[in-house]
């Protein structure tokens, strides 16, 4: 299964799992090195417990080029109205 790192505050990450609806803190430095907000992970649920087995560089990079079209998008549409006065 699937999670991503969805943010960190004091010190704690929040990972959000889609497949199940769920999400799970642990401590920051927990983490997998080189990781971020928006970072993918292969996870694990055993005995109601989530571990991260690895990072998910595909889904990570796939995930950040989407981000950085729609970003791009919304930039576009940002410069100025399309009517004349």
């Amino acid at each position: 299964m699937k999670g991503v790192l969805d943010r960190i505050e004091d010190g704690i990450a929040v990972v959000l799992v889609h497949e199940l609806n769920a999400e799970f803190t642990l401590r920051a430095e927990d983490l997998p090195s080189d990781s971020e907000v928006g970072t993918w992970y292969h996870i694990a649920k055993t005995a109601g417990e989530f571990t991260i087995l690895s990072i998910d560089e595909k889904e990570t990079i796939q995930a950040k080029k989407k981000t950085q079209l729609l970003m791009k998008k919304l930039q576009k549409k940002k410069q100025g109205s399309k009517f004349k006065r």
